[in-house]
């Protein structure tokens, strides 16, 4: 990700919202596209490699899909990518304009990221704790993202000691802040989480949304976030697991303004006027006046001074320069008072 600060990585994460149609997952990657995401990004997973037979669906995933008696791999396997699809995803991005990327689930789906040509990998937060799997992302790519759902700073930090151990730099590696709940309770969030880690472990951070809506990826831009990530789809009434907490298209197109505005209103971090602002100086400020007529040879105390606009006088802050000193001529009152009216 060598973008110059302050762009902020935005990845739509299409994810398994395709429902295992082509003409659907083409569809997302045009509405990526013209949201002005960098990345839409797929899942690539073998089922058989990924699930047991046995494991069940998550509770939100029982819960949007409708379905209380399928299991977890029943429900992925209708969900999974073949490779030739890959080709054709990846085709339609660069046809699109956007780039392509997808999360491996397995050993043998890290392999076909890598016949596909791809060098960011995306670390799901379910992986951090899967050795081999570390080891293998480290040895064959060149930058990483890694969600952080679930985890606390040591496993983390046994992640990241993993990926360095294995070929990568610090400088390779950004982490996700993450709260893997569908959809995340706003109290559960915990957005400073993502600082905390910028701190302990001197690497890029970001933030990977599960809340309903787009403020909490816009705020964790304004805390400083490098990469936002944030599931979307066509409509969020169609079936499957992850369609109710993402974002529609409009909403997707939003969130990446939203994100934009924020970035050009961080600004340099220098207090100073604003090119805009500068010609309001001499309005909204004020200068020494006269408080009522005063002689020629009068002696200027606090009393005879009144601070009024406008302000392209001598400023009030400047009262010493004129206390005490004799007037050339009769003044009227609010005259705006300059040193070539006094006796210096």
């Amino acid at each position: 990700m060598n973008h110059q600060l302050p762009h902020t990585l935005i990845i739509a994460e299409a994810g398994v919202n395709h429902n295992g149609s082509l003409q659907m997952a083409k569809q997302l990657i045009e509405v990526a596209a013209q949201a002005g995401a960098d990345y839409v990004k797929f899942q690539t997973f073998k089922t058989e490699l990924l699930v047991s037979r046995t494991a069940q669906k998550a509770q939100y995933q029982t819960a949007n899909t409708g379905n209380n008696t399928e299991g977890q791999f029943d429900m992925i396997k209708r969900l999974e990518l073949d490779e030739t699809t890959h080709y054709q995803l990846l085709e339609h991005c660069q046809k699109t304009g956007i780039g392509f990327l997808s999360t491996a689930f397995d050993l043998d789906s890290i392999d076909l990221l890598k016949k596909l040509g791809l060098t960011l990998f995306k670390i799901p937060s379910g992986e951090i704790t899967n050795l081999p799997y570390l080891q293998k992302i480290a040895q064959t790519a060149k930058e990483v993202i890694l969600s952080t759902g679930m985890a606390n700073l040591a496993e983390i930090e046994a992640a990241i000691t993993v990926l360095l151990q294995n070929g990568l730099q610090r400088t390779q590696i950004t982490l996700l802040h993450c709260n893997t709940e569908y959809p995340t309770p706003m109290p559960d969030v915990n957005l400073k989480a993502m600082q905390t880690m910028a701190q302990t472990f001197g690497v890029k951070t970001g933030y990977s949304d599960h809340t309903n809506g787009i403020e909490i990826p816009i705020a964790a831009v304004a805390l400083g976030a490098v990469c936002i990530e944030k599931h979307f789809t066509l409509d969020r009434n169609l079936p499957g697991p992850d369609h109710r907490a993402s974002l529609e298209p409009d909403e997707l197109k939003n969130m990446v303004q939203a994100i934009k505005n924020i970035e050009l209103a961080l600004g340099n971090g220098i207090k100073q006027p604003s090119p805009s602002e500068l010609k309001n100086k001499p309005i909204a400020r004020k200068s020494i006046h006269t408080a009522r007529p005063l002689p020629a040879g009068h002696l200027l105390t606090p009393d005879d001074l009144a601070m009024k606009r406008p302000g392209h006088g001598i400023s009030p802050m400047d009262m010493q320069l004129v206390l005490g000193k004799q007037l050339k001529t009769n003044l009227p009152a609010e005259h705006l008072l300059q040193l070539t009216d006094l006796i210096l």
